[in-house]
């Protein structure tokens, strides 16, 4: 993985950018705090690495063949940072709290992934990657692998 794939972090760049990706995760995040799943959304709460303060962002879950993932499509975020410290967090729907472990995927595990995420969440992720669709071939998954931070997640035992 070369430094550029590993650092790779897609922010948008325009205030009116990032205004609407704020009142869009602002929207989500609102609905899933109050019960309401938007295509598999949750709230992901996981202490922050420097602070211990929890911290919280909307996210995709993907089941896939039996296994749930968490993907970023935004490559390096805050909360991928978080959670690779952390080794887990919480899963928040409503009053529903599943606290979880986490493992990062190596890159040769996740061209099915993506390929399952983009299938399920192209028209909201897709700008993320740079034109690549579920269609690509694995060649071209793989390639791109860096830069999308992949964890599987298990339910934490109580």
């Amino acid at each position: 993985m070369s430094g550029t794939e590993a650092s790779r972090y897609v922010m948008p760049t325009s205030p009116m950018g990032r205004r609407v990706n704020g009142m869009f995760n602002s929207a989500v995040a609102t609905l899933t705090k109050r019960g309401v799943s938007v295509w598999g959304s949750r709230v992901l709460y996981v202490r922050g690495r420097k602070t211990g303060e929890w911290r919280s962002n909307p996210v995709n879950v993907l089941t896939y063949q039996g296994h749930r993932y968490l993907v970023a499509p935004r490559g390096q975020t805050q909360w991928v940072r978080n959670l690779r410290v952390a080794d887990g967090g919480e899963l928040r729907v409503g009053g529903k709290v599943e606290r979880f472990t986490a493992t990062e995927l190596t890159d040769e595990r996740k061209p099915a992934i993506l390929r399952a995420y983009l299938k399920r969440w192209k028209m909201e992720v897709g700008v993320f990657f740079d034109g690549v669709g579920a269609d690509a071939p694995d060649a071209k998954l793989l390639e791109i692998a860096p830069g999308y931070p992949v964890f599987l997640i298990t339910e934490a035992a109580a």
